[in-house]
């Protein structure tokens, strides 16, 4: 997650196939209470990465984790809870106050939220950034980060 030197461990993937794995590597080194801030422009794989961590969590059907856009979160089950939220709709971080949001980021599972920087004031200090960029056809470049 984050080099020793304090940068971001890059990741280059050449395929969504190679994405969803990061993904899945990631979701392996979950624990309880982790929480996992997704950043990118549409399309850069926010999604595909987020299933790769429901495979690592151990949620048998992984394929079937889609973007909640339009009901802000979706729970599934594996070794450890995943609350799948994205928040590209939102125009106020106070409408996650409906879905009562603290209980989640700060809950037994793993938070994993879509469009992180969008929230930025209420998103844990203790949490893992992901940033997610095209490099041109399937290609990506992942920076993963440790925050404290």
């Amino acid at each position: 997650m984050k080099k020793k030197n304090g940068h971001p461990e890059i990741i280059k993937t050449k395929t969504a196939g190679e994405t969803l794995e990061q993904g899945e590597k990631l979701g392996r080194a979950l624990k309880p209470g982790d929480f996992v801030g997704l950043t990118g422009d549409l399309g850069a794989g926010k999604t595909v990465f987020t299933k790769g961590i429901a495979k690592g969590l151990g949620l048998a059907d992984y394929t079937h984790v889609n973007s909640p856009t339009f009901v802000i979160i979706k729970e599934y089950g594996g070794r450890v809870p995943l609350y799948h939220f994205d928040v590209y709709r939102l125009d106020d971080e106070s409408a996650l106050l409906t879905v009562g949001y603290q209980e989640y980021f700060y809950g037994r599972g793993v938070t994993v939220v879509e469009w992180a920087d969008k929230i930025k004031s209420i998103i844990p200090d203790k949490r893992i950034d992901v940033l997610i960029k095209h490099a041109g056809g399937d290609k990506r470049v992942i920076e993963i980060k440790k925050a404290v």
